[in-house]
C-alpha cells in the first residue's frame, strides 16, 4: 500500500504538479509501480509529492500532497481533518440537515466523497487506493462526526474504470434505507442505498434555499421546475407560488417527487413524465407562460468532446424557457458540466436571448454550495453554474 517505489513523470506531467494540480493522465507517467498504492512522485528534477496511484485508470497519478513529508499517510489524515473541520460547526447546528463533509479534489482528498444525511454518512471511493483505507477512514469518521450510521455506496461505473468492484456495504452502525434530512423548512426523502450520486444533490441546496427567499412575497401564480428529479426545487416554489409543475423522465423520479410533496403538506403540486425538450417546445407553441422557470439539467458534456453539443442542447431548453416567461418572470438555469465554463455558460445564455428576443436581466450569478470548495488550480472542481435572471419585458 505504502512504499518508496517511485513514480517518475515526464517534464509536462511535472509541470502539472507545480502549478498545483493533482491529476496526472498516464501520457504524462513515464514509470508507475505495478499495483494501486501511496507513492512518492518525481519529476526531472526532483522530488514533487505524494499520490494515490492506479496503473489502470485514465488519471494514473492523483497529488494529495505537494512537496515533501517525512508521513504520507499522516499527511492524508490531516487532510481529511481539515475538511472535516470545514464543515464540524454547520454539521452540528443542523443534524437534520444534509452537507457534503468531504468533497474529492477540492479537499485535497482526491477521488474521495463523503455525504451527510441526517446523521448518516454515505461514502463514494472511486481511486483504488482508497480501497485498504476504507477502515482506518470509518474509524477517523466515526470519531470525527459519531454518525448513526456509514455506508460504501461504491455502485458509480465509474470504478470499473478503476478495475474495482462494484457494491454497497455497511461499515459503521445502521443504515436505513431512506431518511429524512430537512432543508431549510422543507423536508425530503433521500435514499441512501438507491438513487443517484449519494442520494441527493447536495450541491444545489444553497441555490435552492436563496430561490425560496427570493420568491417569498412576490404572489407569483404559476412555476415549471424542468429536470425536477427528486422535486427539490419544486418542493422550495411551491411554499410560495400557487401552482408549481415539476417535469422529468423517470417515472421514479417523480414517485419520489410525489412523496416529497406529501412528506411537507403541499398539494399545489403537479407531475408530468415527459421529454424536456419535447416539453418546453410544446408548451411553447401552446402559448403556456409562466412566472418562474427552472432547469437542472445532467451534465450534457459528459466529455471535451461534448462540448458542441452540449451548447447545443443547453441553448435550445433556455431558449424555449425563455419564450414561456411572462414578463417580469424569472429564469433559474444550470449548468453541472464541467467542459463548460462559465464564459461559456453566459454565451449561450445570452444567444439564447437574443434568438428569443427578450431582454434578459442576470439577477444573480451562483455556483456550487460553500460546502463544495473549488481550488483555484483545478478549475474541474468548479463545475456548477447557475444564473437567477429577470426578463424584463
Amino acid at each position: 500500500m505504502l512504499d518508496a517505489v517511485k513514480v517518475v513523470l515526464s517534464p509536462r506531467g511535472a509541470a502539472r504538479v507545480l502549478a498545483r494540480h493533482p491529476w496526472v493522465w498516464q501520457s504524462d507517467v513515464k514509470s508507475l509501480p505495478e499495483t494501486p498504492g501511496i507513492h512518492p512522485v518525481y519529476g526531472p528534477r526532483g522530488l514533487l509529492g505524494w499520490a494515490l496511484t492506479n496503473p489502470r485508470s485514465l488519471i494514473q497519478v492523483r497529488v494529495f500532497h505537494f512537496g515533501p513529508t517525512d508521513d504520507p499517510l499522516a499527511a492524508l489524515w490531516a487532510n481529511l481533518e481539515r475538511a472535516l473541520a470545514f464543515r464540524r460547526e454547520a454539521y452540528e447546528a443542523e443534524p437534520e440537515g444534509g452537507f457534503r463533509l468531504v468533497h474529492a479534489e477540492g479537499d485535497l482528498l482526491p477521488g474521495l466523497v463523503v455525504d451527510g444525511y441526517a446523521r448518516h454518512l454515505v461514502v463514494q471511493a472511486h481511486a483504488a487506493a482508497w480501497e485498504p483505507l476504507l477502515g482506518e477512514l470509518t474509524l477517523r469518521l466515526e470519531a470525527a462526526l459519531k454518525p448513526a450510521g456509514i455506508l460504501a455506496k461504491h455502485d458509480a461505473p465509474l470504478r470499473e474504470r478503476e478495475g474495482l468492484e462494484r457494491y454497497l456495504r455497511t461499515l459503521a452502525g445502521r443504515v436505513p434505507e431512506a431518511v429524512e434530512v430537512r432543508e431549510g423548512a422543507v423536508r425530503y426523502r433521500v435514499r441512501l442505498q438507491g438513487g443517484q450520486k449519494t442520494g441527493a444533490f447536495l450541491d444545489q441546496r444553497d441555490n435552492r434555499l436563496r430561490l425560496e427567499a427570493y420568491l417569498e412575497g412576490r404572489g407569483y401564480a404559476r412555476a415549471l421546475d424542468v429536470f425536477a428529479y427528486q422535486g427539490l426545487f419544486a418542493l422550495h416554489m411551491a411554499r410560495h407560488v400557487a401552482e408549481v409543475e415539476a417535469v422529468d423522465s423517470s417515472a421514479a423520479a417523480l414517485e419520489a417527487a410525489r412523496e416529497n410533496a406529501a412528506l411537507n403538506g403541499l398539494e399545489n403540486l403537479r407531475f408530468t413524465e415527459a421529454n424536456a425538450f419535447d416539453l418546453l417546445r410544446e408548451r411553447q407553441r401552446a402559448g403556456e407562460r409562466y412566472d418562474v422557470v427552472v432547469l437542472d439539467p445532467p451534465a450534457f458534456a459528459a466529455r471535451k468532446a461534448d462540448r458542441e453539443r452540449a451548447l447545443a442542447a443547453y441553448k435550445e431548453v433556455n431558449l424555449r424557457a425563455l419564450k414561456l416567461l411572462a414578463p417580469g418572470g424569472l429564469l433559474v438555469t444550470a449548468s453541472c458540466s464541467h467542459h463548460v465554463s462559465e464564459a461559456d455558460f453566459y454565451a449561450m445564455l445570452a444567444s439564447a436571448a437574443a434568438d428569443a428576443h427578450r431582454i434578459v436581466r442576470v439577477r444573480e450569478q451562483r455556483g456550487q454550495g460553500w460546502d463544495h470548495p473549488v481550488l483555484l488550480t483545478v478549475p474541474e472542481t468548479r463545475y456548477l453554474k447557475l444564473a437567477l435572471m429577470e426578463v424584463l419585458e
